[in-house]
């Protein structure tokens, strides 16, 4: 057997693997009767899995913790977390934190 096809043999088995695990939670949830408390908590999964993954892009500079005044990412996170709060509008908290991002950038390297 040629190395094409051992490459390719593993793409479809792994292929094969994921989708079986997947569905398996997909037939599997509709049968299953969870407690409140589980549906209470898995509504906030989404949210969480943001925060961890935007926190690290906001905080670490240069593979250090930065909440200095020269952090300008932790401003427009900021900014766009009141507009989220306030709107709870995605597009609205995209846009905000993007523009008071680059008017920061704009502003700082012009001084």
């Amino acid at each position: 057997m040629s190395s094409h096809a051992y490459v390719w043999t593993a793409v479809v088995c792994v292929g094969l693997l994921t989708f079986v695990l997947r569905w398996s939670f997909i037939a599997l949830i509709d049968s299953l009767e969870m407690p409140v408390a589980v549906h209470r908590a898995l509504r906030f999964v989404p949210a969480a899995v943001l925060a961890a993954i935007i926190l690290p892009a906001v905080v670490v500079q240069d593979g250090a913790i930065a909440l200095s005044a020269s952090n300008l990412r932790l401003f427009a996170a900021v900014a766009a977390a009141v507009v989220a709060w306030r709107t709870r509008s995605i597009f609205y908290t995209i846009a905000t934190g993007m523009v008071v991002l680059w008017t920061l950038e704009a502003l700082w390297r012009a001084a």
